[in-house]
């Protein structure tokens, strides 16, 4: 059996709640093993013959989607690989006063064009970095104060969607299931 977690975008948002004893059911239902979600913000691990992630994300994606009644963008990763992702320091300033970085899962590798225009956003508070279907980013102030995403630039790119989250979380996540 392989092990995996999926990212689920925009969970417990909004109108968008669900309560994770739940969420493990769906997940559950459509015959994944060993289900568990950690915090609630859309992050479950689960283990599954599969080896097709792009199958998984559509299973997984369609039946929350039948079951929720709204669609959820699901981005899965191997167990393997979000431990790299958890290794990877994409910028020398991160762990300094003051410096979050995130990572975005992606469906698919960015265009080159695109990557190169994210990595070339640069602010004095904003920093990015691709790393095939991931990106990372780098914020030197509050997250609420970065005008990195409502800026003309950044909503130029059409960034595909993808589901971010803090690497402090997922570093968290990786300490407490594969280490």
């Amino acid at each position: 059996m392989n092990r995996y977690v999926a990212f689920l975008r925009g969970m417990n948002l909004g109108k968008r709640r669900v309560a994770m004893a739940r969420l493990k059911e769906l997940f559950e239902e459509i015959g994944l093993a060993k289900v568990e979600t950690f915090i609630a913000s859309g992050n479950v691990l689960f283990s599954s013959k599969a080896k097709d992630v792009s199958k998984l994300e559509t299973r997984i994606a369609g039946r929350l989607e039948e079951s929720l009644g709204y669609r959820v963008d699901t981005f899965v990763r191997h167990a393997k690989e979000v431990v790299a992702i958890g290794k990877a320091r994409a910028f020398s300033e991160e762990g300094n006063e003051g410096i979050t970085v995130h990572v975005g899962f992606l469906h698919d590798k960015l265009p080159a064009d695109i990557g190169r225009k994210l990595t070339a956003l640069q602010t004095d508070e904003d920093e990015f970095r691709v790393n095939g279907k991931d990106y990372y980013w780098l914020c030197r102030v509050r997250v609420s104060q970065s005008k990195v995403w409502s800026s003309r630039e950044m909503r130029a790119l059409k960034l595909p969607s993808s589901s971010m989250r803090n690497m402090t979380s997922l570093r968290k996540l990786i300490a407490k299931h594969f280490n």
